[in-house]
């Protein structure tokens, strides 16, 4: 499984490549929105089974880059599994991102089981 974790901080990309490492996936970044984007376009259909996009990031945001990933004229980008992660746990920033068409959100900071289980649950699902 491949996953593409879109996240502008540091620490908590080392820290969520690790967590999402253990299960044997591999892990590439990208540290904002455009770059995201960028990744996806230039990547053969079914590349990435998920992508964890932080909402907010420099040059793009997780929202923007989320509805231009589902407005790609590909059968992968419309049906690939887009987690929110974000600090913003309020239920208006859950409906923000289901309404950028992401697939489920969670709260920074991350909690292992949280993630693991939120892996699974969307790898899981295709």
């Amino acid at each position: 499984k491949r996953i593409l974790l879109v996240e502008d901080n540091p620490l908590n990309c080392e820290i969520e490549s690790e967590i999402i490492g253990t299960t044997g996936a591999i892990v590439e970044i990208a540290e904002n929105g455009r770059l995201a984007v960028e990744k996806v376009k230039n990547s053969p259909e079914e590349y990435y089974d998920l992508i964890f996009m932080d909402i907010r990031m420099p040059e793009m945001d997780g929202y923007q880059a989320t509805k231009l990933i589902r407005k790609m004229e590909r059968g992968d980008c419309q049906k690939i599994p887009v987690i929110a992660m974000t600090a913003n746990a309020f239920e208006e920033d859950k409906k923000d991102a289901m309404a950028a068409g992401m697939n489920g959100h969670m709260a920074k900071p991350i909690q292992v089981e949280q993630l693991l289980s939120m892996l699974a649950e969307m790898m899981y699902k295709k």
